[in-house]
């Protein structure tokens, strides 16, 4: 970000801090980047320091208080979460004044996103952090969990029919630079291992638990200190998911699965810590999360679609991502039935 812009944009977050939370910063400096917002990290002259979120002129207030809410429901679950500074007029824990949406949370100081990071004591560490939260959820207003459909992430018709459109709009549009000409033939390739993808669906319980879920949880969203989950950040607003989808989407991540070999063993003792404190998702579930995030990775459109779907620009970040994925549902698949044979041994 370039003086003159960054300028132009704390200046007026410098005054909702001050205005609407109380805090009066004596440096603000971006912070890590968001998908859709812009974040900062503002220091008071005690050394205090809080991580400023953003969201774009005409977010609706209403998700970003809920996601809020639901960050500040899981702290009182006992899940490692920053805690949020309410405004001073009325403590509420999101601001606005002349478009700019704000939420402030303390910041979270020496620690690292467990994006590709997860590594000895830290996978029991994550599945004590999700199980707990899970398990806080359950008991939150939304409701508890329930058994029905699989998620939608593997919805095998839903997942090719979105596919099958993404090909012919890129037909109809054809692709114009090297991302989308790869995203294109890798569209088809997806389409042409739906067969395979069937089969492997067929051991996938037919009813899973659904809950109330994070709605995010993923490398980046998850902060390590150590061998410690130092915080978990970035809440959805309210929504059900698959709890087994959930897990598999951090557990797996993509660069985990590509970095970490020794994956299979780290997540047989995630999967236990998980059980152990969370046994509403049973043992048949949780050993088919390899299975459930093999196929949404498989059948997902994201990222393929950012172009058309006007998603942002296409980094040289992105695009890795992109491959990342595609490459880990290959993995995944390769080494299927000897990551559900250590999760079997470390769930009996």
């Amino acid at each position: 970000m370039t003086p003159s812009v960054f300028e132009a944009r704390s200046s007026p977050v410098t005054l909702l801090l001050t205005g609407g939370f109380g805090i009066v910063p004596a440096s603000i400096e971006p912070g890590p980047a968001g998908t859709a917002t812009h974040n900062y990290i503002a220091t008071e002259a005690d050394g205090s320091q809080w991580f400023v979120k953003t969201y774009p002129v005409g977010t609706a207030l209403g998700p970003v208080d809920a996601a809020a809410r639901l960050g500040e429901y899981a702290r009182l679950c006992r899940v490692p979460v920053a805690a949020a500074r309410r405004t001073t007029d009325q403590g509420r824990l999101v601001a606005a004044h002349q478009g700019l949406v704000m939420t402030v949370t303390r910041y979270v100081p020496d620690a690292v996103t467990a994006d590709g990071r997860l590594t000895g004591r830290r996978w029991e560490a994550v599945g004590e952090a999700v199980g707990c939260l899970h398990r806080g959820f359950a008991r939150h207003e939304y409701g508890p969990p329930r058994l029905g459909p699989r998620d939608k992430a593997i919805d095998l018709a839903r997942t090719l029919a979105r596919l099958e459109h993404l090909v012919s709009r890129y037909e109809a549009t054809p692709p114009a630079s090297a991302f989308e000409r790869w995203a294109v033939e890798t569209a088809r390739e997806k389409l042409a291992r739906a067969p395979e993808v069937e089969g492997l669906l067929g051991r996938v319980p037919r009813t899973m638990v659904s809950q109330l879920v994070h709605g995010d949880l993923s490398g980046p969203n998850v902060l390590l200190r150590g061998d410690a989950v130092a915080a978990v950040i970035d809440f959805h607003s309210p929504i059900r998911r698959g709890a087994v989808w959930e897990l598999g989407r951090l557990a797996l991540d993509p660069r985990t699965v590509l970095t970490q070999p020794d994956w299979p063993e780290g997540l047989g003792r995630l999967a236990a810590v998980y059980h152990s404190l969370h046994p509403a998702v049973g043992v048949e579930e949780l050993a088919s999360v390899v299975r459930v995030t093999a196929v949404a990775l498989a059948m997902s459109v994201y990222p393929l679609n950012s172009v058309l779907d006007g998603l942002g620009p296409v980094t040289a970040s992105l695009e890795r991502y992109a491959r990342d994925r595609h490459q880990a549902a290959a993995v995944l698949r390769d080494r299927l039935d000897e990551a559900e044979e250590v999760l079997r041994d470390h769930l009996a």
